[in-house]
């Protein structure tokens, strides 16, 4: 039952050391096994955790007519922020939002990416000592 949360696990610790191809393999696996299965609990990360892997795995600095990278990255947590708010699941909307509002950032879409962040992060009213919260605010302030 827990196999999507393990091969989203794997995956990232595939991120932590440079193998985003690995990882990608990975959460291939994950999502197939999604789907197959039915265990949607953690799909929002596993579409995440690809947007995170692929835009590791662009070269840098980002060649001219990178944009089909960052279309793909984009759609990528697009979908597991859509998941996400599809089953109210707001720690993963969270991450969703945050790691889609520091690629806008890194765009220069800075209002985009405080527009969509700040109402996620204001719905929490606890956990702020978590790394997520923290990685959300500190996110915010860069953007403000």
């Amino acid at each position: 039952m827990w196999r999507s949360a393990f091969l989203a696990l794997l995956a990232e610790g595939y991120g932590q050391v440079g193998a985003a191809d690995e990882g990608l393999q990975v959460l291939a696996e994950g999502l197939a096994a999604a789907q197959q299965t039915g265990e949607r609990v953690w799909e929002a990360e596993l579409h995440r955790l690809k947007g995170e892997l692929l835009h590791a795995r662009r070269p840098q600095p980002a060649p001219a007519g990178s944009m089909a990278y960052a279309t793909e990255v984009e759609a990528c947590f697009q979908q597991a922020l859509a998941v996400a708010r599809g089953q109210q699941a707001k720690s993963l909307e969270l991450r969703a939002a945050t790691s889609l509002a520091r690629l806008w950032q890194q765009q220069g879409k800075r209002d985009e990416a405080r527009a969509l962040l700040a109402p996620v992060y204001d719905w929490f009213t606890e956990g702020f000592d978590t790394a997520d919260l923290q990685d959300a605010r500190a996110l915010l302030e860069e953007l403000a």
